[in-house]
């Protein structure tokens, strides 16, 4: 029986992702099929059709796990200290590059993108008035220093990474 939560679905539904997650690294979702995909899981199509409706059904699970994977980061981020926050996330990114890299891959829309947002510093700020225009200019700006450090190798430490958000955020 395939039930959702056997051990057995379990098994294929993480070899299939590791192998979506693998391919990824080597080219663009557009180039992977499902073929693809069972031939390096060692699985066979059926199971696929069994877990996923198609590659981008595939995708967007994918996605979602790694968006609750980095929320449950900040689970306990403390707002008023954003230093830290950032040293924290710097920390994380380094740390699981395949992660951010596949994340930034699935995000071939642009509509969701990872960045943590402080709604109490905007309420401290008043910011009220042009909260939406914040936001966006907030997170676009954080991915784009993301995904360039990533592209990158990371090759900056933590530490300087979460400066260089500092300097560009200067102090507000």
């Amino acid at each position: 029986m395939n039930v959702k939560n056997n051990k057995r679905r379990r098994a294929s539904r993480e070899k299939i992702e590791r192998a979506f997650i693998g391919l990824l690294q080597e080219r663009e979702i557009k180039e992977i099929t499902v073929s693809d995909i069972i031939k390096r899981a060692g699985l066979n199509r059926s199971t696929f059709y069994a877990n996923y409706m198609d590659i981008f059904d595939l995708a967007d699970q994918t996605r979602e796990i790694l968006e609750k994977e980095f929320s449950n980061l900040f689970a306990d981020y403390d707002y008023f200290n954003e230093r830290s926050g950032a040293l924290k996330m710097f920390t994380h990114i380094k740390e699981n590059q395949l992660f951010y890299n596949t994340y930034f891959k699935l995000c071939y829309d642009d509509k969701h993108l990872v960045s943590v947002y402080d709604p109490k510093r905007a309420e401290k700020e008043q910011l009220d008035g042009n909260i939406k225009y914040h936001i966006e200019f907030f997170r676009n700006g954080l991915n784009a220093i993301i995904k360039l450090w990533l592209a990158g190798g990371c090759q900056e430490s933590p530490e300087e990474m979460a400066e260089v958000l500092k300097q560009e955020y200067r102090g507000r």
